[in-house]
């Protein structure tokens, strides 16, 4: 059987401390499911250190150890934590080399996670991340980013940012871009909303004869634009972005801007509702639902059919 997410950050990690003389800090990092599997069962003197729960000092204290070239991997167990670790992260590890050329190579693992998490621990929010030079940003769902990810960290000395999210955990398979010669809208997901995107394919294909493409967005900084993606977008006329993230000063809709600037074509945006998540279901504020994004795709694409599109033929 392939290899799972989870599985596959335990054993980069385990190999990481073991042969690289590297570091793993975080809090209840060895606490009863030691993250949903991606942290192997070591001690602290085998490299992992238990931090207290001062979520506005552990990033201090990563970000030294990542300048005295240990090259720490740093798990924020809830992304919502990131506006308390931002400062360390943001304003020191992304400018050091820039600024003092002193390098900072910190890998910084931001879990998402959604299904009653509450006001301070819900959500992707690496649209923070995304503004401030000097830390690249990507957003792995696949055993084969997961890996792509760290061997970028280690043939750099920057800090990146790893946008993870806990569904991605069981995935024990690729996600290549899905591209038909007759389709109607082009899809572009982040995150958790590649799970969703691929549903609402179906959905769509099954209940309206609509097709769609789709592009799995692993990198958001640097975002590159394919002449694949568009073509695809020039085809359909209409594409969409989808996030785990807010979209208002995200990153949805800046990718969304950059592919309508390239592409002549429409290309909206699609995140979390601007409203604060709760911790009971009906208060939730999750990854946009696959019935959602179903509803939206098809008034798009009935919008579209009013309005000539001269990108159809380009």
């Amino acid at each position: 059987m392939a290899r799972t997410v989870a599985e596959t950050i335990k054993e980069i990690t385990k190999n990481h401390l073991k042969k690289n003389n590297g570091l793993l800090f975080g809090q209840c990092v060895t606490a009863v499911g030691w993250i949903g599997g991606t942290v192997p069962e070591m001690t602290e003197e085998e490299g992992i250190t238990e931090l207290s729960m001062a979520d506005v000092a552990g990033a201090g204290i990563a970000v030294g150890a990542a300048l005295s070239g240990r090259r720490p991997i740093y798990v924020i167990r809830y992304q919502g934590f990131m506006w308390y670790n931002a400062a360390p992260i943001l304003n020191y590890a992304a400018k050091s080399k820039e600024m003092w050329g002193v390098p900072c190579p910190l890998f910084v693992r931001s879990l998402a996670m959604e299904g009653g998490m509450g006001p301070v621990a819900s959500a992707a929010h690496h649209s923070m991340v995304l503004r401030m030079p000097g830390i690249p940003i990507c957003a792995p769902m696949t055993p084969g980013e997961c890996t792509t990810a760290w061997e970028w960290f280690m043939s750099h000395d920057d800090p990146i940012y790893v946008s993870e999210h806990r569904r991605s955990f069981p995935v024990n398979y690729e996600m290549e871009p899905q591209i038909y010669e007759k389709a109607d809208v082009t899809i572009f997901a982040i995150s958790a909303a590649r799970l969703n995107a691929l549903e609402a394919a179906k959905k769509l294909k099954e209940e309206a004869g609509i097709t769609s493409n789709i592009f799995h967005i692993f990198w958001l900084k640097p975002f590159q634009i394919s002449e694949e993606m568009i073509r695809a977008l020039k085809k359909t006329g209409l594409g969409l972005v989808i996030d785990s993230d807010y979209s208002i000063g995200g990153a949805s809709r800046s990718i969304a801007y950059e592919l309508m600037l390239a592409s002549g074509a429409p290309v909206h945006a699609l995140g979390l509702d601007d409203r604060t998540g709760g911790f009971a279901p009906h208060l939730d504020n999750p990854t946009p639902p696959v019935e959602k994004i179903v509803n939206l795709i098809k008034n798009l694409t009935v919008k579209k059919e009013t309005v000539p599109n001269t990108n159809l033929n380009s």
